[in-house]
Formats: structure tokens, C-alpha cells, sequence
């Protein structure tokens, strides 16, 4: 095999310690695990995280276009941990209630290394609540700047891109201080006008200015040792919220189009990590991993629109303002507190013909969330409160000759919550065991069960008080006092969720198929994942309010006897080194098994086609990516089904010289509207919640290009 195609071979095979904590090739892992690799993230340009799901099957994103966050969707699961989403080591928390999505993290696309995912709670060990699966995001090292032989390295780039104007500039360094002493750094500023969905429909509020930075020391004390000492920095300035979409002369119109609160915000994140791993190949016994982490997300908000006929969104004169939102120029708040730790140690050792992994690890974290409203609703909504998370785990892998593999762990999970009304906990024992066999060389076919264990948030569990009504009519008194739309009740008895997934799949990897020197890898899995004690917003059954109608007075987090969500998922891909084609797909369907109602978060059926070919002595690759996504309508009473749509985007990369890469690429080539997931309905007269429906939608056409350029030296 020449060089070049051996090196496009290695880039079908990275490497992930995610689902098993020890390091594996992902084409070899007995579970569904994909890693999104630095070329193919700098091929793909993303504008925001999500733009890299489309790669891997059975993940998708909720996002709204008027908020840089990202929400994960795992195998129909998201929103309160469900996904477990990691930074650099550092588990991403926060929540902010609203009519979207119940969690999110910020990350700027060009700060991120690599991705590595793992569905399903195949990967319980790696943290507790990943029911639905984990995403851990590596930011950029020295490795990604420095090349072989370099002491010192820094790369400087930037891109624009149409829709209306979008840009960022960058630039990463690092210094090889001494062969015992790294130091890299980097920062980003990106910037955006808001975009138009397909319709040519400017989406109101989807710009932003975010600025980022990160820096990394690394020091090897002794042989084998290696200590990690990372910092990461993002602000985000952007508006949230819709104003006024349409007409608004008559009733029906201002129903239909009248906008809701709009709110300058600033979102910050801070993070710091330290982390020590300790690794020789000669010391069987020690293999080891600590992490300590603290993260804060902070998001301060400032009403700077309402729609309103008679005035009430400013205050004075007796006037109050809007009792959900308050007033213009009225603050709100949300934040959260994450600390956390992590280890984890390896030792191994051959008996007869099993060479066998012991590993053994414990975790922990507390999140401390506080909310402010002074004059709105948004501190009931996003109650304050703490939560303590901590587990361990066993586990023993074990391979037999060639042709037999095996996985066995359990899991403990213990939690306890907070708060000055409320104290509520609970523990769980939770079992794994997967068996895979090589019947022939480059088929494995595998069997798991995997139990997973969700505690409840504090949202869940506290959220209390009165819905404001936003200037109407209170229909109901609550417990407290109060009187709203209708009243949330907290629930203390709330119970963890319980993940029961079993799996079957079978992994191909063959090389030299076709020539010598090509490469075919693909992954197929079926899997079937009950949740006993699924949690969800359930409604009362409507009382009369009269001359109004009739409406729930209650809403409460409830334990649902069971969810059960199926799917199936593949994905394939072929190199020859002077050309290459990948394809994955991903069929789900979820249900609530009490009422046979599907899920709302369910993904989509979707399949996605990849190819390209390498020119000009592999300095130019032309490549095309198309998505296929039909409409999920298995969707409760009073949402807005996503929309059917085919994504197509183009992309080229072109290297003149080996200091200098040129990008370029157009999304949505075809200038397809669409909206990704369902949008819910008004919890009490049946209409859209306009926000979200407006901001859902993808941005149309956009033609984007991104030069970098390298600088180093010996």
C-alpha cells in the first residue's frame, strides 16, 4: 500500500475510548459509536454544531435560529441529561425552560477537534443520566496546528459566507516550550446577519456576535505521565425572540401573526479542566484517567420588544407591563454551576487464551442552577435549585483468540436534590453485557443489553407557581396564591428513568476489496430502548372556564409507565484513495406505550449520501452531500409536524501549497424550506407557538468560502 492511500485507510479507523474507556478503533467497537474526525469538520465549514450531525445516523439537533445553543438529539432522546454532552471532559448542563428545547450547550464550531458519539446507554459507564447516548466534543490541541518536527506552529484563517453576511477569523498557535512542556492557544470571533429561509422569508433574530478563546498547558513530569491543564472561554451576543411576522388589521391576523417578546441577551461560558493520565505499554496494572472539572453558563437577558395594541409592554403611568415577560428594558437571568470529577483505571492481563481489561472508575457532579425575574415569569419556569450525582463502575472486557469478544459492567448511580422546599434521592444498580464473535475475518456480529439511570432535573422536580397570563384573563388560583393561565405543581416523588436497551449489530471492515489498498468499513444495529418511568409534562383534564372554554389547571412533571422508542441505523463507506463514497441512514418510531401517542422528539426518517473524488495529486477534493428527510407526523395532539426535505450541499478543498487550504462549499443547493422537528402548540387556546415556528426553519442558500493559512518552525 503507498503511503497516501495508507494514510486515507487510518482516517476510516479512528480511534474512541468512548464506549468502553479503553482505546479501540470505532470500526472495531461492539457498539454504535462514529467520530467526527478534524478533516471532515473543516470540509463541512459548519456555521454551528449541528451542520456535523448529518454525518452520523441516529443523531440530530434541535436548534432555534435565534439562539447559538444546540440541543442533542440521541435516538429520539433529549432535553434534562438524557444525552450526556461533554466538553473536553466537562459535562455542558445548563437549562433554560421555554417552549423549545430543555437543554443546550454553546460551542463554536471552530474551536472543536474531534466528536465522538456513542448511542444508545451502551457507554453507562461514562457518566450518569446517558439514557440516550453520549456526545464528547475534543477541542483543538497542538496537534491539530503542529506537524511532525515543528517546535512551534499557528494557523490563521477565516470565512464569509452569503445569506446575508456571515463571517469569522481565527487563529490557533502553540510552542513546543521543551519535549516535557506544550503551551497552545486560540481564539475566534464570528459574526452574522440574519439569514432567509428558503421562502426568501428574512428569519428575524437569527444574527449574533460570538467571541471565543481557549488555552491549554501540557506538562510530562515522569514517563507515561501526562497532565492537561485547559481553559475555554465563549461570549455570545445575540436577540431571541420574533417581532411582528405579518399583517395584523384584523383578529384573525393578529392571532395568526403577532410576535412575541424579543430580549437582547449575553450569554457566557466559562470552563476550566484539569486532567492527569498515566499510560505505558510495558505497566499492565496502571492505566489510569482523573479529570476535575468546573464549568458556568450565565445567560442575562433584556427586554427590548413586545407586540402589544394597547401599549403594555412599557411601564409607568400605572402600568404595569406584560405579567409574563414584565416590562421593556425589564432584566432576567439564568445560570448554572457545574463541578465534576472523573477516574477511571485500566489493568489488564492474559489467562490462557483471554487477554483481559479490568477497569474500574468513579464520577461525580453537582449542579447548582439560580434563575432571576424581577418583574416575569421565568423564575418559576426555570426554578433554582441543587442536584449531587455521583456513581462507580465495574467493567471486564475480554477477548478469546480472534473470534470472540466480551463486555460485562454495572453501573451504580445514587443522586440527591435540593432544594429549600424539597429534598428528594435515589441509587440504582444498572447491568451491562455485550458479546460479539468473527465468524470470518472482517464480519462481527454482536448482541447487548445495556441498562441506563436518568435522576430527575431540577426543573422537573420543583418547577411550582402560576403561568402568567401576559395581560388576559386569569383563568385559575394555584396552590400558592396565585393566579395564571393555568399552575405548575412540583412533584417530589418523581422517579429516575430507566433505560432498558437491547441492541443487535454486526460490524464490516475489509481492506484491499477492490485494489489494492482501498478501504470498506460499515456498521448496521437494530435496537429497541425501553424506558420505564419516561418523564413528561402532563396536563389535568380540562376544567370548564366559562365564557372562555375549557382548560387544564395542572401541569406536572409525571412518571409514564413506560416509552419505547425502536429504530434501525447503518452507515457504510468505501475509500480508493483517488475517490470515496460513504452513505447512513437512520428509521425510528416512539411511542408512549400507555396511549400508543408517538414522541415528540423522535428523529425523523432520514438517509445520507456522501461522495467525492481527490485531484492533482490529492491537493483538490470535490465532494457532494445529500440528505434525504421525510416528515415525522406521529406526533402528539397540537404539534406542527417537521417538514419533508431534501439538503443538498457541495464542497471543495483545494491545498496550492502545503502552508495554504482553501474551502468552499454551498449549502442547500436547491434552496429547500424547512423545519427539522415538530413545533408544540399553546398549552391553552390551541395555536402554534409562533417563536418557534418562526425561528425553526434552515437557512436557504448559502455559498461560503474559508482560507487558512499555516506558519511554523523547527
Amino acid at each position: 500500500m503507498s503511503a497516501s492511500r495508507a494514510q486515507e485507510a487510518l482516517v476510516l479507523d479512528p480511534v474512541t475510548v468512548l464506549a468502553s474507556k479503553t482505546p479501540e478503533k470505532a470500526s472495531d467497537a461492539l457498539a454504535p459509536v462514529a467520530v467526527i474526525g478534524k478533516d471532515k469538520i473543516d470540509a463541512v465549514q459548519p456555521k454551528r454544531v449541528s451542520d456535523l450531525f448529518y454525518l452520523v445516523p441516529g443523531v440530530w439537533t434541535q436548534d432555534r435560529g435565534d439562539d447559538p445553543a444546540t440541543t442533542i438529539n440521541i435516538r429520539g432522546l433529549q432535553d434534562f441529561g438524557r444525552v450526556a454532552t461533554i466538553v473536553d471532559g466537562a459535562r455542558q448542563n445548563y437549562q433554560r425552560s421555554g417552549h423549545g428545547a430543555q437543554g443546550s450547550f454553546f460551542l463554536d464550531p471552530e474551536l472543536i477537534g474531534s466528536v465522538d458519539v456513542v448511542r444508545g446507554p451502551t457507554a453507562n459507564i461514562y457518566g450518569s443520566g446517558a439514557i440516550g447516548g453520549v456526545a464528547a466534543f475534543q477541542t483543538k490541541d497542538i496537534n491539530d496546528v503542529l506537524r511532525p518536527g515543528e517546535k512551534w506552529g499557528m494557523d490563521v484563517g477565516g470565512g464569509i459566507g452569503s445569506n446575508q453576511l456571515q463571517g469569522y477569523t481565527s487563529a490557533f498557535g502553540g510552542v513546543r516550550a521543551n519535549p516535557n512542556l506544550d503551551i497552545f492557544g486560540g481564539a475566534i470571533y464570528r459574526s452574522a446577519q440574519n439569514y432567509k429561509d428558503g421562502q426568501g422569508t428574512e428569519i428575524g433574530n437569527t444574527g449574533a456576535n460570538v467571541s471565543s478563546g481557549l488555552l491549554k498547558l501540557t506538562a510530562r513530569p515522569a514517563d507515561g505521565h501526562e497532565v492537561k491543564l485547559g481553559g475555554l472561554f465563549q461570549n455570545d451576543l445575540y436577540e431571541t425572540g420574533q417581532l411582528n411576522r405579518g399583517p395584523t388589521t384584523t383578529a384573525a391576523q393578529r392571532a395568526l401573526n403577532q410576535g412575541s417578546s424579543v430580549y437582547d441577551t449575553r450569554t457566557q461560558n466559562y470552563q476550566g479542566t484539569l486532567r492527569w493520565k498515566y499510560s505505558k505499554p510495558e505497566d499492565r496494572l496502571f492505566d489510569f484517567d482523573l479529570g476535575l472539572y468546573a464549568t458556568r453558563t450565565a445567560t442575562d437577558q433584556w427586554k427590548s420588544y413586545h407586540y402589544s395594541t394597547s401599549g403594555a409592554a412599557y411601564c409607568g403611568a400605572g402600568n404595569t407591563g406584560n405579567n409574563i415577560s414584565g416590562c421593556v428594558g425589564d432584566p432576567r437571568s439564568y445560570q448554572i454551576d457545574t463541578v465534576g470529577f472523573d477516574f477511571n483505571n485500566t489493568s489488564r492481563v492474559a489467562i490462557g487464551g483471554w487477554e483481559n481489561a479490568f477497569t474500574f472508575g468513579v464520577d461525580g457532579f453537582q449542579d447548582d442552577v439560580d434563575s432571576a425575574d424581577s418583574r416575569g415569569n421565568s423564575n418559576i419556569t426555570t426554578p433554582a435549585g441543587k442536584r449531587t450525582v455521583s456513581g462507580g463502575f465495574l467493567q471486564w472486557k475480554a477477548n478469546y483468540s480472534t473470534w470472540l469478544e466480551v463486555i460485562s459492567a454495572a453501573r451504580y448511580d445514587n443522586y440527591r436534590l435540593e432544594s429549600p422546599s424539597v429534598t428528594t434521592s435515589g441509587d440504582r444498580l444498572s447491568p451491562k453485557i455485550t458479546v460479539g464473535v468473527t465468524p470470518v475475518r472482517g464480519i462481527q456480529p454482536y448482541v447487548s443489553y445495556a441498562e441506563g439511570y436518568r435522576a430527575p432535573s431540577v426543573t422537573e422536580t420543583l418547577i411550582a407557581g402560576a403561568h402568567a397570563t401576559g395581560g388576559g384573563p386569569a383563568f385559575f388560583v394555584c396552590p400558592d396564591g396565585t393566579t395564571g393561565l393555568f399552575c405548575f405543581l412540583p412533584n417530589p416523588n418523581l422517579r429516575p428513568e430507566v433505560g432498558k436497551n437491547k441492541e443487535v449489530g454486526v460490524n464490516f471492515k475489509f481492506d484491499s476489496v477492490f485494489d489494492k489498498g482501498d478501504a470498506f468499513r460499515a456498521k448496521l444495529n437494530a435496537f429497541q430502548n425501553d424506558v420505564d418511568d419516561y418523564i413528561e409534562l402532563v396536563a389535568s383534564n380540562p376544567t370548564p372556564v366559562p365564557p372562555f372554554g375549557s382548560f387544564s389547571q395542572y401541569y406536572q412533571y409525571q412518571n409514564i409507565p413506560s416509552a419505547r422508542i425502536r429504530g434501525l441505523e447503518m452507515e457504510a463507506s468505501y475509500d480508493a484513495g483517488g475517490w470515496f463514497m460513504g452513505v447512513n441512514g437512520t428509521l425510528q418510531k416512539g411511542e408512549n406505550t400507555q396511549t400508543g401517542v408517538g414522541l415528540a422528539s423522535i428523529q425523523p426518517a432520514r438517509l445520507t449520501t456522501s461522495g467525492g473524488v481527490r485531484l492533482l495529486d490529492r491537493k483538490l477534493t470535490l465532494s457532494a452531500q445529500w440528505s434525504a428527510v421525510a416528515a415525522n407526523n406521529d406526533v402528539p395532539a397540537g404539534y406542527i409536524p417537521s417538514t419533508s426535505y431534501n439538503l443538498v450541499n457541495l464542497y471543495a478543498t483545494y491545498q496550492p501549497t502545503k502552508d495554504v487550504t482553501v474551502n468552499l462549499g454551498i449549502d442547500n443547493v436547491f434552496n429547500e424550506y424547512y423545519r427539522p422537528y415538530a413545533v408544540p402548540g399553546s398549552s391553552t387556546d390551541g395555536t402554534t407557538q409562533n417563536d418557534i415556528l418562526w425561528t425553526s426553519a434552515g437557512p436557504g442558500i448559502t455559498y461560503k468560502a474559508a482560507l487558512k493559512v499555516h506558519f511554523g518552525g523547527v
